[in-house]
């Protein structure tokens, strides 16, 4: 999990958004307002909803494309049920909140136990076991 997110305003333009995007090489930018999370948009909300209809980035704002709503997990939920929800709701990026429902972090992209599936041996039994049980907040 980054901590490090940039943050759009839905009254910025997609140009900004986008540039944004382009900074920190990445395809979504959680949209805030007033402290609080309202969305997330998307490269794919910036080519489709808004490019492809004619709509000039320079003039045409996050808050008139951005997405319908927004997919999040809690900082607290470890990396197996965040996949779990990613797959049961069929998206590539969540949010990740605190328990008020603040940003805590960026966006997880593709399947996060990836990352934190390492095999080893149960000291006591001697079996082999997965870390898949690490929270959100610890990658």
């Amino acid at each position: 999990m980054s901590k490090d997110v940039l943050v759009a305003s839905p009254d910025d333009t997609i140009e900004k958004a986008a540039t944004l995007m382009a900074q920190v090489n990445c395809g979504a930018l959680p949209v805030g307002e007033n402290d609080r999370l309202v969305d997330i948009i998307t490269d794919r909300d910036i080519t489709l909803r808004a490019v492809a209809k004619g709509n000039p980035p320079d003039r045409c704002t996050v808050r008139e494309v951005m997405s319908a709503s927004i997919k999040y997990v809690f900082d607290f939920v470890n990396t197996a049920a965040a996949a779990e929800r990613m797959s049961q709701q069929q998206v590539r990026r969540l949010a990740v909140l605190n328990r008020h429902k603040h940003l805590v972090g960026g966006c997880l992209v593709g399947r996060p136990c990836r990352e934190t599936e390492r095999p080893g041996r149960d000291r006591a039994s001697g079996n082999f076991k997965t870390e898949r049980h690490r929270r959100v907040a610890d990658l």
